[in-house]
């Protein structure tokens, strides 16, 4: 029966013991290497309220090209939010400043958390030119409907 087998074998494939045949003629792929895509300008919208606090940067048209907060690390929690702000805001801003070649930003802020204004001091000490700071916090108005007068 080995017998057999070894003639229905194709003569010019190399049969390692351990290896199929297929394993030995494959070639070796090359991966096509990846563009770094430069974003000169981009957009940080920082959401924070009284409990965390996130950071997104996107590009103009709003992809959203890197972002963090401080809920990654309970510890910089504890130490207060403006810390934890400030942290979340330098570590978007490097990966988009080494990564991505980020030169300037617009800001955008919405919440009324603490760390507001140490995420924007933190996003210019790394190193990104500030254009615009926009507080983007919605405000009722009016408020919403009463509800209807009580019938008894």
């Amino acid at each position: 029966m080995a017998k057999e087998q070894q003639k229905n074998a194709a003569p010019d494939a190399a049969v390692t013991p351990g290896k199929p045949a297929a394993a030995a003629k494959r070639k070796k792929e090359f991966k096509k290497k990846r563009e770094r895509r430069v974003i000169p300008h981009g957009v940080v919208y920082v959401a924070a309220s009284f409990q965390q606090h996130a950071d997104s940067i996107t590009d103009t048209d709003g992809r959203v090209v890197c972002w963090s907060s401080a809920v990654r690390s309970a510890q910089r929690l504890a130490q207060g939010p403006p810390y934890a702000a400030q942290q979340a805001s330098l570590a978007a801003a490097g990966v988009a400043r080494d990564q991505y070649g980020m030169k300037s930003v617009e800001v955008r802020v919405k919440g009324p958390g603490s760390g507001r204004e140490s995420a924007v001091r933190a996003l210019a000490a790394a190193g990104l030119h500030i254009v615009v700071i926009r507080d983007v916090t919605p405000i009722p108005h009016n408020g919403c409907r009463p509800p209807k007068r009580r019938r008894v």
